[in-house]
């Protein structure tokens, strides 16, 4: 027996999240369907910002993975200790940071609130689920160990659970590898990936944008990033086929 009002025509009950968060559906509201994004434990943390910053400033919602490696990349190249206790104070100091470091650069208070956290630990989370609706998911950076683990179907963690369910679901998958030089065997992950249907994308920026700060060339990769997954955004200076015009 159901304890408790019965719901609202049209709604949905609302459920926490394995952290409490409640998110319900109230009636006349839109389902929230979120881009995945899970940030694993390869160098290059203020990609994995910016992509999170223009997701937020593009109105998306985003459900993040953040796995133990990254923790400990994050805490080398930030000094941000990322704790699931405390994940919206950690990550608005993460993406308050700029590429080169200094912190107040950028302001995400507003937008945190369609955020979701999820313990990489946690395989029992939504996005472990192909019923959970998403739009995609987007790991960046994603280190070679992260994508032989998906290419594999490994699904060691939410992480690569969450890519191994994107990928049965014919959901959007971008993988923006981070590593140099790759090795014959993870050439060959990242073939078998590209065969399985994602989107393989190299964090190697393109310098034709003008780019005069370390921001740019890290917004050039995010952009790129998210040009692969649909989502608009304005992080770089497109190409218009005239040359010295920037």
């Amino acid at each position: 027996m159901r304890n408790g009002p019965a719901p609202s025509a049209g709604s949905h009950p609302a459920t926490p999240d394995r952290l409490g968060v409640v998110n319900p559906v109230k009636p006349g509201e839109t389902p929230r369907t979120p881009w995945i994004v899970g940030v694993s434990g390869a160098s290059g943390t203020p990609y994995a910002a910016s992509v999170l910053r223009a997701l937020l400033d593009a109105g998306e919602s985003v459900d993040l993975v953040v796995s133990r490696a990254s923790r400990l990349t994050l805490l080398d190249e930030t000094g941000i200790s990322f704790r699931d206790a405390h994940w919206r104070d950690d990550l608005r100091e993460w993406l308050g940071r700029g590429a080169d470091g200094k912190p107040g650069a950028f302001a995400a208070d507003d937008a945190l609130d369609r955020v979701r956290y999820w313990a990489a630990g946690d395989l029992a989370a939504g996005p472990s689920s192909g019923s959970y609706a998403t739009k995609g998911m987007v790991i960046v950076p994603a280190s070679t160990a992260c994508v032989a683990g998906v290419a594999l179907g490994l699904s060691k963690d939410l992480l690569q659970r969450a890519a191994s369910v994107t990928l049965k679901e014919r959901r959007p998958l971008v993988v923006a590898v981070r590593e140099t030089p790759l090795n014959g065997q993870t050439l060959r992950h990242l073939v078998t990936l590209d065969d399985l249907g994602a989107v393989v994308v190299p964090t190697s920026p393109g310098f034709y944008a003008g780019a005069t700060h370390i921001q740019d060339l890290v917004d050039f990769v995010a952009g790129r990033v998210l040009d692969a997954a649909g989502v608009r955004h304005d992080l770089y200076r497109r190409w218009q086929g005239e040359l010295g015009s920037h």
